[in-house]
């Protein structure tokens, strides 16, 4: 049994213009200990498919799907109550920019801690000991002190290590990180991913990595799913992708890399419409 097994899902979005369709009937599922990459250009509804999962859609939001189950739970018929005991304990998610992800009223102690509560009934010093174990583990050495710390205190790195610090407070057996490195440096992204991987090799987590990077695919993916405009292009093992692609969108991709590069000039992914690979709904 696939740790989380998703059939046929959409997601729309009513807008003022319309029925806007972001995800349009994709298949995906992870197992325990397994990498799944999502990769696709921004807007090819990565980000909205995970946000599904976890219920952090807005109103204006229309899921459907002939199956979305955790474990053989089904998210989809399940009540919010019994929803909210697995969302954030269970399955957890790093967001994009740290920062702006981060309240920035309440110290990074007071945040880390708040979970190890809802989640763990940890309170008092249990939860501070916790949650200055917790950044030691990410890599802030000095988490005792920066427990009183705000987030704009902190550089983004290490609200980016205080966000996975939240993930990981209740040992999650799925955890999805939506563009994990977006706006680090290039030293701090290989860092923050050569911890994520650590992290889900050493507590056997299923890990779902959202990134338009295919550097990221090649260096964290054990199975990869090629999105564009809401369709699912592609899914392979990361091998199987890089060397013998069946859809030209993957193609497209891998030809913009900037090793093929001709002179100063990139090649780019032209908007036109692409096929997906056979086989692929």
């Amino acid at each position: 049994m696939a740790l989380l097994e998703i059939k046929n899902l959409s997601v729309s979005f009513d807008t003022s213009a319309g029925l806007f369709k972001a995800v349009d009937g994709i298949d995906v599922s992870v197992d325990a200990r397994e990498v799944l990459a999502i990769v696709g250009e921004s807007g090819s509804g990565k980000s909205v498919a995970m946000l599904a999962v976890m219920g952090l859609l807005p109103s204006t939001a229309t899921v459907t799907a002939d199956k979305m189950e955790f474990e053989g739970l089904d998210l989809l018929s399940m009540n919010a109550a019994d929803k909210r005991k697995i969302i954030g304990k269970d399955i957890a998610m790093i967001f994009q920019e740290p920062v702006a992800s981060l309240n920035p009223c309440f110290t990074v102690g007071f945040q880390i801690e708040e979970v190890l509560g809802m989640h763990m009934g940890l309170n008092g010093k249990a939860a501070r000991d916790r949650a200055v174990e917790l950044l030691q583990l990410v890599g802030i050495s000095d988490g005792a002190e920066r427990l009183g710390a705000f987030p704009h205190q902190m550089s983004g790195g290490q609200c980016q290590r205080v966000m996975i610090a939240m993930a990981i407070a209740c040992n999650p057996k799925l955890l999805i990180a939506d563009e994990p490195t977006t706006a680090l440096d290039v030293t701090i992204q290989k860092q923050i991913l050569d911890l994520l991987v650590s992290l889900q090799v050493e507590h056997g987590m299923g890990l779902i990595m959202i990134t338009h990077d295919m550097g990221v695919v090649a260096e964290t993916a054990d199975r990869v799913i090629v999105q564009y405009k809401g369709h699912k292009m592609e899914e392979a093992d990361v091998l199987s992708l890089f060397e013998n692609p069946q859809s030209n969108y993957t193609r497209a991709l891998l030809s913009a890399l900037p090793e093929n590069a001709v002179g100063d000039r990139l090649p780019t992914v032209s908007d036109f419409v692409f096929e997906p690979a056979p086989g692929v709904n």
